[in-house]
């Protein structure tokens, strides 16, 4: 019978990886494909593809057909396989030479439909989208355009645009990623399109830094406020709430607020970081305001670290 290179027909290395087969396959399934070629050998060829890639793009099939092609032989030579070739590989009972092929054949990425034309499932997309952090709080409905090549009427592969309404479920943390079904790559022959999956992002916002579920925002106050202490609204993703600043506080102190960070089952805390910030000396009564203190209070911000 008749050898078959199957990595010159996909023109790959025999060192290739499972993703480098991938990717060569499918650039040339697209390029053959009968649905969208207008080659006149299209049908013929996207047959070879695929039981090219039904034999390299799975494990246990590669490696029996590396195994018999361990001595080099040119496309098309007449060949019988070695009486143990089947050891590593499980065959069809009463199989011979003439069937060798077609058994080691069992495509993965697309099949033949029982018309005679082949289908193809459609890959998966992938794509960020950006939130503000309220909206994983309240959940939100967001549009997006997502570009996508599809074959136009002369079958010709063309980016078009399309637009979708995602929906935000409260409780989404940074990094989630949400699946919708069937808006990935479209599928050829009849075959279902992929799926797309859209990755979280916040919105940069310097008032907020999020870890996991967790939520720490920096909230600033007046010094009368830190040492004196006493309640504050303070506005956070989830609403205003009243906070008491303990006296005596510094920058950096940090409080928390147990239950209120993003959403869940098992919700995550608000962390509020105070941050003293000193009125401007602008004028001459807030300059003079200032002169008095340091008269007064004698305050040394250094006297502890001996500087």
């Amino acid at each position: 019978m008749e050898y078959k290179d199957y990595y010159k027909e996909l023109g790959v290395a025999k060192t290739a990886t499972e993703a480098e087969i991938k990717k060569a396959y499918r650039k040339l399934v697209r390029k053959y494909h009968p649905d969208v070629s207008k080659e006149p050998d299209a049908d013929q060829r996207t047959k070879e593809l695929n039981e090219a890639y039904g034999v390299l793009g799975d494990a246990e099939k590669r490696a029996a057909y590396d195994e018999l092609g361990r001595n080099p032989r040119p496309q098309g030579e007449q060949f019988r396989p070695p009486p143990d070739w089947g050891s590593s590989y499980e065959s069809s009972p009463g199989m011979d030479d003439s069937d060798f092929f077609a058994d080691l054949f069992a495509h993965v990425g697309g099949r033949r439909r029982a018309g005679g034309g082949y289908q193809m499932a459609g890959e998966d997309s992938h794509a960020t989208i950006t939130i503000e952090l309220h909206d994983s709080y309240q959940g939100a409905r967001r549009h997006i355009v997502m570009r996508a090549p599809q074959a136009d009427e002369q079958g010709r592969m063309v980016s078009r645009e399309r637009t979708l309404e995602v929906t935000i479920p409260k409780g989404v943390t940074e990094g989630q990623q949400l699946r919708m079904k069937g808006q990935g790559q479209p599928g050829s022959g009849g075959a279902p399109a992929g799926d797309l999956y859209l990755e979280i992002r916040f919105q940069a916002d310097a008032r907020f830094k999020t870890e996991g579920r967790d939520v720490f925002q920096t909230v600033p106050v007046a010094p009368w406020e830190a040492a004196l202490g006493g309640a504050i609204d303070v506005q956070t993703p989830s609403g205003t709430v009243s906070v008491t600043v303990p006296a005596g506080s510094q920058s950096g102190r940090k409080l928390r607020l147990k239950g209120r960070g993003i959403p869940a089952a098992q919700p995550g805390d608000l962390y509020l970081l105070l941050e003293v910030v000193l009125p401007p000396a602008n004028d001459a009564k807030a300059r003079e305001l200032y002169e008095t203190m340091a008269r007064e209070m004698a305050f040394n911000p250094r006297q502890k670290t001996g500087a």
